[in-house]
C-alpha cells in the first residue's frame, strides 16, 4: 500500500481503503463471503491476481485474517475487529451514494444482481422441493448478458450463461436497469409491471411452479447486510411475479463441479466446509 506521508487520520485510512476494488472486497466479506471463490464471485470484473494482492494487503493492515481452511483445501478469510468496524464506514458511503449519485445503465450487471438474489436474499426453506429453472431475458443488455438462467435445486442454486439442458419452468422478460432499481428500492414492482419493464409466466406446460412473491420492503443500502424478508409468502406464480425467494441465509461453501455448461456464479446453501 502506498503512503500519503501524512499523519492525518483520513490520509492514513485512505491508504487502506482508497485503493481500487478494496471497498467492494470488504463489502463482500462483511456480507458473509469467507472463501476465495465466494469473495471473487462478489467482485466480478476483478482479476484473481489483483484480489489476492488486495487480500494480502488487508491482512497486513490488520483488517482481515487469512487462515487455513479446516474443512478442505484453500484458506478462509475473516474480518478482524478493525475490519468489522468498517461496516459503518461502508454503510455511510452507501447512504451518501444513494442520496447524491444517480443509478445509471453502466452500473447495471444483471449477472451480479441474480448472484445477489441467490447468495444473500434466498429463503432456502421456502424453495420448492423439486428442481426449478428460471430463464431471464434482459431486453436492454447486449450479448452475452441478454439471457441468463437461474437453477434452484434443493440446497444449491446457480446462475448460468448457457441453458442448463432441462425444461424451463418460468421465463421472466425484464429491463435490467428497471429490475435493479426495484431491487434497490427505487421502483415499485407494480410500477415496473405497469410500465412494461417486467413480465413473466410459466414456460413449461402443467401446473405452475410455486415461488415467493417479491417482498413489499426490499430496500437496503449498499454495503448493508440484506434485510430479512418481512412479507414474503409462498404462492403460485402471479402475473410477472418475481421467481426469487427473498431472505438472508447462511454462509457460503466450497464449490463443486457445475451442472451448467457455462457458470456465471454458484451458491451452495449450507455451512462453510
Amino acid at each position: 500500500m502506498r503512503t500519503y506521508g501524512q499523519y492525518c487520520p483520513i490520509a492514513r485510512a485512505s491508504e487502506v481503503l482508497a485503493e481500487r476494488w478494496t471497498p467492494i472486497v470488504l463489502r463482500t466479506m462483511l456480507t458473509g463471503a469467507d472463501t476465495f471463490n465466494a469473495i471473487a464471485d462478489g467482485v466480478p470484473g476483478m482479476s484473481r491476481t489483483l484480489l489476492t494482492s488486495r487480500l494480502r494487503g488487508l491482512e497486513r493492515a490488520g483488517v482481515i485474517t487469512i487462515d487455513d481452511n479446516s474443512h478442505g483445501r484453500g484458506s478462509t478469510y475473516h474480518p478482524t475487529a478493525a475490519g468489522r468496524d468498517l461496516f459503518g464506514v461502508l454503510a455511510a458511503m452507501g447512504s451518501w451514494a444513494e442520496q447524491w449519485l444517480e443509478l445509471r445503465p453502466e452500473h447495471v450487471d444483471p449477472g451480479l444482481l441474480l448472484h445477489l438474489w441467490c447468495t444473500q436474499y434466498l429463503a432456502v426453506e421456502r424453495l420448492p422441493t423439486r428442481r426449478v429453472v428460471v430463464r431471464f431475458d434482459f431486453t436492454d443488455q447486449p450479448p452475452p448478458s441478454r439471457r441468463l438462467w437461474v437453477v434452484f435445486d434443493g440446497r444449491e442454486s446457480e446462475v448460468c450463461r448457457t441453458a442448463p439442458g432441462t425444461d424451463e419452468d418460468l421465463v421472466v422478460t425484464a429491463d435490467a436497469h428497471a429490475l435493479t432499481r426495484w431491487h434497490t428500492g427505487h421502483l415499485d414492482w407494480a410500477d415496473a409491471v405497469r410500465q412494461g419493464d417486467c413480465r413473466g409466466g410459466p414456460h413449461a406446460p402443467g401446473p405452475r411452479p410455486a415461488v415467493v412473491e417479491p417482498p413489499r420492503d426490499l430496500r437496503h443500502r449498499p454495503g448493508r447486510p440484506p434485510h430479512p424478508a418481512r412479507h414474503a409468502r409462498l404462492t403460485r406464480v402471479p402475473e410477472c411475479a418475481s421467481p426469487v425467494p427473498i431472505r438472508d441465509h447462511g454462509r457460503t461453501t466450497s464449490r463443486r463441479p457445475s451442472r451448467c455448461a457455462s457458470l456465471v456464479r454458484r451458491r451452495d446453501h449450507g455451512r462453510t466446509r
